[in-house]
């Protein structure tokens, strides 16, 4: 049960994130606010939950329970404060609430350390798990977006419950109810009882004893002397060979262990590939509703947030089945292939926007197959960043690149916002070339170590 409880809190986050994009800008607009601050109540809340990340570290002993409380907690606020804005007729209320829901994000770094995490999940398993994540985050970019849009267009004549606040006002509710639901089913991961350095202590310890035994085989009887002797010789030995292995790498690994050269690349590769994805999905998501209700030469729509709305979720919803495919295929593909894979097809999206924006023959179809590709593919290839990087590095190690590869999906999901609310103004071509310049430095990197991104299936 406790982990369906972190994999519903990821889903439901994914659907706090999203509720609000395709209404958004309207609503900025509406307060007094630019297409450019519409793009920044997208992003803000990864900044801010990246900057709590480390001090909930602190606090968290290395469990899940108060992590998992203090998101719920901040949801439930943060979506509040957003849907008084309207009330109090204030543009900085609502940045000011995704601000508090942000907090609460912190728990998606918490959901993938759970599903990687040593004492509860085997290696062959956290592929699978990740996969799992994946496909709450594409379920919540598919339901956060539709019912956004449904409730701006059903609208309520209301100054409390209206089209902009209602989403949030609903979400805040689920919230509730699911906070409630945590408190009484959710059991913590159980604490470590022994550490490493007990474990260090035992060479130390039969060297010590082995000294004892020639201590009193010292004493012996004159008649006993050379077997005495032939005996201390081969304990001594024994000693200096237990001495060589107490301080030999496999027994000292938790305080010697350093990571090679290759380890730091793949670090890297799998961190900038997390910011890519990322960047990518959270640039679309925030430009979509802002160039399809644009006064732009390139686009023949002039959509409603409604309909924009529809259009993330038709290619949201679109991509799941391969999502659910993908849960059950991971068990018996490298990780390195569903990057590869993902990455391409992601690819192959932006190549054909570029084509049809510069050819000026963007239509609903055309560009429902870039989105479709670009959501399938980078949400396939963030499946693997975490669990390729936790099968090739200690299990102790857990927690740091957990919160490596979260602060990259941080970054790349507050840049690609901002990104994508400013796509228009900086021009649509520009906006997709920037995405293929990231996507072509990961594809250098991912070619270069190759061969190291090798790993366990499952």
């Amino acid at each position: 049960m406790s982990m369906v409880i972190v994999l519903l809190a990821s889903a439901l986050l994914q659907v706090s994130f999203f509720i609000v994009v395709s209404s958004s800008d309207q609503y900025a607009q509406h307060l007094g606010g630019t297409a450019t601050f519409s793009g920044l109540v997208i992003g803000i809340p990864t900044v801010f939950s990246g900057l709590a990340l480390v001090p909930l570290m602190k606090l968290d002993q290395g469990g899940y329970k108060r992590p998992l409380h203090f998101a719920c907690a901040s949801a439930f606020l943060g979506n509040v404060l957003y849907s008084l804005a309207y009330r109090a007729n204030f543009l900085y209320l609502i940045l000011l609430g995704r601000i508090v829901s942000g907090f609460g994000f912190t728990f998606w770094m918490y959901s993938k350390r759970y599903c990687s995490d040593p004492r509860i999940v085997g290696v062959r398993r956290r592929t699978m798990l990740a996969g799992w994540l994946v496909l709450g985050q594409g379920g919540g970019m598919t339901i956060g977006p539709f019912f956004g849009g449904l409730f701006y267009k059903v609208g309520f004549s209301n100054g409390v419950f209206n089209g902009y606040t209602a989403p949030t006002w609903v979400l805040a509710g689920v919230w509730a109810v699911f906070w409630a639901f945590s408190a009484l089913c959710f059991e913590d991961v159980p604490a470590v009882s022994r550490t490493a350095q007990d474990i260090e202590l035992q060479p130390v310890q039969l060297q010590q004893d082995s000294l004892k035994d020639d201590d009193k085989k010292a004493v012996m009887t004159q008649e006993d002397a050379a077997p005495t002797e032939a005996g201390s010789s081969a304990i001594q030995n024994d000693s200096q060979t237990i001495e060589q292995r107490s301080s030999s790498p496999d027994l000292g690994e938790p305080q010697q262990i350093r990571m090679s050269g290759p380890q730091w690349g793949v670090t890297a590769t799998m961190c900038w590939f997390a910011m890519t994805c990322f960047f990518v999905l959270g640039a679309w998501e925030a430009n979509i509703p802002v160039f399809t209700g644009s006064d732009s030469t390139l686009n023949p729509f002039h959509f409603s947030p409604t309909a924009a709305g529809n259009l993330i979720a038709l290619g949201g919803i679109s991509s799941l089945p391969f999502l659910v495919a993908n849960v059950f295929v991971a068990r018996r593909v490298q990780d390195r292939h569903t990057l590869a894979v993902g990455t391409s097809i992601g690819l192959a999206g932006l190549l054909i926007a570029i084509a049809i924006m510069s050819s000026r023959t963007v239509t609903y179809g055309s560009l429902f197959v870039c989105w479709f590709l670009i959501a399938l593919g980078f949400n396939l290839s963030s499946t693997v960043t975490l669990s390729l990087l936790s099968k090739q590095l200690p299990g102790r190690w857990n927690s740091r690149i957990s919160m490596a590869i979260q602060y990259s999906n941080y970054t790349g999901r507050v840049t690609g916002a901002v990104w994508g609310g400013a796509g228009v103004k900086i021009g649509m071509l520009s906006f997709v070339g920037m995405q293929v310049a990231l996507v072509a430095v990961g594809a250098v990197m991912f070619m270069t170590l190759w061969r190291n991104l090798k790993a366990k299936t499952g």
